[in-house]
């Protein structure tokens, strides 16, 4: 994983839900990547998104032992955003503390009988979108996820905008939309985030989705630090 400036994206983290980290990966990863989603092996789950209301699209979740880059970027991100977490939940006065180490989270998670992997890769075509949601998968979660970007805006594919919205209390919803190159990183929560006040910190939450695609395909691959159940 490409070295970048932490403290430029915890700040905006902290400022406003999410920060896009550019040139993580280079062509020849993202290109191995999408090449690879028809490798059955490596994936023990696909959605058909139609099928459940979630959009018009496809995923499929990565089977342990994950490849090792995404290992890599799942381990290493995880450490880099837990004190972002940590600081989160004293803010908001939850009585939650995430572990330093991934490791020690995943064992959290198998406690709770959530071992399958969460992460996963996508796939839309024209048309495709998807709806606005959550990625919680059980009681055991990590507040923050991240999305690597495999094909190029307005080259493999048009349309297709990253959408987040920022549900404030009292008050019309807030929009973001994000169009990201190919390579890039997307961090940004995976529920809420802290907001400063008045009378101090309260809870935002937020949801995100993709917008229609006009043409081509777009690949992405999500990165959730806490797995499932099913």
């Amino acid at each position: 994983m490409q070295i970048f400036d932490v403290g430029k994206m915890e700040n905006e983290l902290h400022a406003r839900g999410y920060s896009r980290v550019k040139g993580i990966l280079n062509d020849q990863t993202c290109d191995a990547m999408r090449t690879a989603y028809d490798e059955e092996r490596r994936y023990r789950k696909t959605i058909v998104m139609e099928r459940y209301r979630f959009g018009l699209g496809e995923y499929k979740y990565f089977n342990y032992p994950l490849p090792e880059i995404i290992q890599e970027i799942r381990t290493e991100m995880y450490q880099v955003l837990a004190p972002v977490a940590n600081e989160w939940m004293t803010k908001l006065n939850i009585q939650r503390r995430y572990p330093a180490s991934h490791e020690k989270f995943l064992d959290e998670c198998a406690r709770n009988q959530q071992e399958k992997a969460t992460v996963l890769i996508l796939k839309y075509g024209e048309g495709g979108y998807n709806c606005l949601h959550q990625d919680l998968y059980g009681d055991i979660y990590f507040p923050i996820q991240v999305v690597l970007f495999l094909s190029e805006p307005g080259q493999d594919y048009s349309g297709g905008e990253f959408v987040l919205t920022e549900q404030v209390p009292r008050a019309q919803s807030k929009v973001s939309v994000i169009n990201p190159a190919k390579g890039d990183m997307l961090v940004f929560t995976t529920n809420f985030r802290p907001v400063k006040g008045s009378k101090g910190y309260y809870r935002v939450n937020m949801k995100h989705g993709v917008s229609e695609i006009s043409s081509g395909r777009r690949f992405t691959l999500g990165i959730i630090f806490h797995d499932a159940k099913t």
